[in-house]
């Protein structure tokens, strides 16, 4: 197993953050976007006062990051956030998306979210493992969700509740 540390994401990260996200588009895999993204497309990804983001390093170079963003305007949906995770294609089955969730859940909390939800494409078996495994549920299948290269694709609802910003869960 690899040693890897985490911090929260900074500017000077964001060239392989953009290399990450672009892995993810090219793959097909994990996002319906298609566009290939430059560094500056991808500041505001981790340019957030409110939303956490973080990367996880193996010795200086940064292999993945998981990072939040805005789920609703609503105010009654503030303590929600969405979530992304990527990992660099070498370091994909190794645990480094693993750490990526956990450092992220650990950074959504400090800041006071009580809920991370997410969608994932049905077929990404790796991704739905990770998450289950660190306490996701599935909650749900998203049928003909958007299209990716012409093609309908379903998604599954993920969500993750951080109990311990809750008051009153029942």
């Amino acid at each position: 197993m690899y040693h890897y540390t985490t911090r929260p994401a900074q500017i000077d990260d964001i060239d392989a953050i953009a290399t990450i996200y672009n892995h993810g588009i090219s793959d097909r895999i994990a996002t319906f976007e298609t566009r290939l993204r430059t560094p500056d497309d991808m500041r505001a990804t981790i340019d957030h006062p409110q939303f956490p983001a973080v990367v996880v390093c193996h010795e200086d170079a940064v292999v993945a990051f998981a990072s939040t963003s805005l789920y609703r305007m609503r105010d009654c949906y503030a303590g929600i956030a969405e979530f992304s995770v990527y990992v660099a294609r070498p370091w994909r089955g190794y645990g480094a998306g693993t750490v990526a969730m956990q450092a992220l859940i650990a950074a959504a909390q400090a800041r006071g979210f009580w809920k991370l939800v997410s969608r994932v494409f049905v077929e990404n078996s790796a991704s739905r493992k990770l998450l289950t495994t660190i306490g996701f549920r599935e909650v749900g299948i998203y049928e003909a969700h958007a299209q990716l290269d012409g093609v309908w694709r379903d998604v599954v609802i993920v969500e993750y509740i951080i109990r311990s910003n809750l008051s009153n869960l029942r």
